[in-house]
């Protein structure tokens, strides 16, 4: 649909004319991190952040939902479905990705009636990554670098201004609603060609090969020794699936007052980490060890969601790398099973 160019100043205005309408969050400041939170002033967005603590999917997949009301007599079940108008401002382009696949996720099959309200009513600003968020960061080598789909406006900082990638209609729309921005002249495609054109050599091919080998590795590495060594040093926290911008492992339960009248159901985040996570009915734990667990995570990462929806389940954002407290990371995880790979079949000639 073309480019628009907005002027920073004009940006801080288009913030305040969303909020007239639309709830705005976007990357703010706290603590010493950046978090997704809801923008009490166009002050509050950084869009220079880093990397946010947790990934913008809280917004599409919250922490905590009450998903259900229900009479215990039957006489009253009724879904809850609270979808705010929201904007979602800054999204790096490793959580656009990893968006994208939850909304293949959600919306295959049976279709999740809570996720697709609330994507429906979400419109997302992408920001171009400019250089690394961490020094865990491997995007490149995750072929997450850029987005050229699934978002409705994305932004490259060009120095004073923005340049605005239309991608929706509905993106359109709101950039005339609430923007002033102008047309693109020769010059600022010149001046973006170039701006992207010094990013790339800015961030590393961090994995020893190209990832296109990443889902038949995994394949092959199923009875890998790598990962009793994983499971040995994981201390089952699930830190790395709680920042985790793909994983949507989820536990519901049911809650009824004093007088068993009414309930609510709601959904919390879960983790396939945690000890008990794969304890089902009779006390059978059908992944047992650490060992197990780690190899589900990384095999989901690596071959099951290329299997299931064409895309994979990393997205190279390096979060969960940040979060492990034994240093159990993905770039050193793959590359560990691809040069054990190679290391068998040479002593094989």
């Amino acid at each position: 649909m073309g480019f628009r160019v907005i002027s920073k100043e004009a940006l801080g205005r288009m913030v305040r004319s969303l909020q007239q309408q639309y709830r705005v969050v976007g990357p703010k400041p706290v603590a010493g991190e950046f978090i997704f939170a809801e923008i009490e002033s166009a002050d509050d967005l950084h869009l220079d952040y880093t990397q946010t603590v947790v990934p913008p999917k809280k917004y599409l997949l919250p922490q905590h939902e009450e998903i259900a009301r229900f009479n215990l007599d039957g006489s009253v079940i009724a879904p809850v479905l609270d979808a705010p108008p929201t904007v979602i401002l800054g999204i790096h382009t490793c959580d656009l990705h990893a968006m994208q696949l939850l909304d293949k996720v959600f919306g295959s099959g049976y279709v999740d009636q809570h996720y697709r309200k609330r994507r429906e009513n979400v419109w997302l600003i992408g920001i171009e990554c400019l250089r690394p968020c961490t020094p865990h960061s491997f995007c490149k080598s995750m072929g997450t670098l850029t987005a050229s789909d699934n978002f409705d406006l994305h932004l490259t900082d060009l120095g004073d201004e923005y340049a605005v990638d239309i991608g929706t209609e509905r993106g359109e729309a709101l950039l005339q609603a609430h923007a002033e921005t102008r047309f693109a002249t020769d010059e600022d495609y010149q001046h973006l060609n170039a701006v992207l054109t010094e990013k790339w050599p800015r961030f590393a091919y961090r994995l020893d090969f190209d990832v296109s080998e990443l889902p038949s590795l995994m394949r092959m590495s199923y009875h890998s020794k790598l990962w009793e060594e994983l499971g040995k040093r994981c201390l089952a926290c699930g830190s790395c699936t709680n920042v985790c911008p793909t994983c949507y492992c989820f536990n519901v339960q049911d809650d009824v007052d004093f007088a068993l009248s009414v309930g609510t159901r709601t959904r919390n985040w879960d983790s396939c980490q945690l000890d008990e996570f794969a304890i089902v009915a009779g006390g059978h734990d059908f992944r047992p060890t650490r060992a197990t667990r780690q190899r589900h995570r990384f095999m989901r990462k690596g071959v099951y969601q290329t299997d299931a929806y064409k895309l994979l389940g990393c997205v190279g954002c390096g979060r969960c790398a940040q979060a492990c407290l034994v240093h159990i990371t993905p770039v050193d995880t793959f590359n560990q099973l691809y040069h054990d790979r190679m290391n068998a079949a040479e002593a094989k000639k």
